[in-house]
């Protein structure tokens, strides 16, 4: 089938620690069984945790630059370029599709962040396939992102792999960098509640907040909201989402991904999320 005629998956990636850019794991296998399985997208739209601003906006740019967003991290990491394309007609595809929603064109201020480059790294290593973002608006509720996402539903048939990257639970005060593969009580209810409204109910994914464990969880929204895009997407399909591949890192961040019209959870190697480098801060600014 031509790419034209082929309704694209839909994804979320607990991305974790940017360190899987460079290893292999669990959950790096599991990104690259899932690029091997995907039928070859005319672009990929990223919704990425990193990019959170007072704006909901798509880049637009030819040549986005590799962002690394983060710092105190092994030098290796920030050599890494992932240099795929833009492509900046999408950015009035998307805008048309959720219209009236209004979608700005960012020309030269971001790019492709490590949300996005991690997990393509791995998914998609040939970085042949041109890439855009769309920013997470901090000032809108939960409920304009679920809707948001449900309004990309049309793209998955015009040859677009929609992905959205964050953690469902992402505590970085909270993190016991000896617990690698390890999830504290409360993050494993909450990725719990989080997989059954996801799976059973995606329009209720905004209801979330009312969770008792959600403010461990869930401290502040960027790493969270990704998901409701794919919940979005789901409610819009009526179908239902498929986990990728799960577990914990820290004790406090869920690395669960999901993915919508794809079925591709293989064999994985063992191994959970890279150690901590020594002298990384864990706060907000980071990872």
């Amino acid at each position: 089938m031509s790419e034209q005629n082929t309704m694209l998956p839909a994804a979320f990636f607990g991305h974790g620690n940017p360190m899987n850019a460079l290893e292999v794991n669990r959950y790096t296998a599991a990104w690259g069984e899932f690029g091997r399985s995907v039928p070859r997208p005319r672009a990929i739209l990223v919704v990425s945790a990193h990019w959170y601003i007072g704006a909901t906006a798509v880049t637009a740019m030819p040549r986005p630059r590799t962002i690394h967003d983060f710092y105190g991290f092994p030098r290796q990491l920030f050599d890494v370029r992932y240099p795929a394309p833009g492509l900046p007609e999408l950015a009035e595809e998307v805008s048309d599709v959720v219209h009236p929603t209004w979608v700005g064109a960012d020309l030269d201020s971001w790019g492709i962040d490590h949300g996005t480059w991690s997990v393509l790294t791995h998914a998609f290593p040939e970085a042949d396939i041109p890439v855009v973002q769309l920013s997470i608006n901090a000032f809108k509720p939960f409920d304009y992102h679920l809707d948001l996402g449900a309004r990309l539903a049309p793209l998955r048939e015009r040859g677009v792999l929609v992905v959205a990257s964050g953690n469902v639970v992402h505590n970085l005060g909270g993190v016991d960098p000896r617990l690698t593969d390890e999830g504290f009580d409360w993050a494993r209810r909450f990725d719990d509640a989080a997989r059954e409204t996801v799976q059973d109910a995606p329009t209720e994914a905004a209801r979330l907040d009312g969770h008792r464990d959600f403010g461990l969880a869930v401290p502040t929204p960027d790493h969270f909201i990704p998901l409701l895009y794919l919940a979005g997407l789901a409610g819009a399909a009526g179908d239902r989402p498929d986990v990728l591949v799960d577990g914990y890192a820290y004790g406090s961040l869920s690395m669960t991904a999901y993915t919508l019209g794809l079925r591709c959870r293989g064999e994985q190697p063992p191994g959970g999320a890279p150690s901590l480098p020594s002298g990384v801060p864990a706060d907000s600014a980071n990872i």
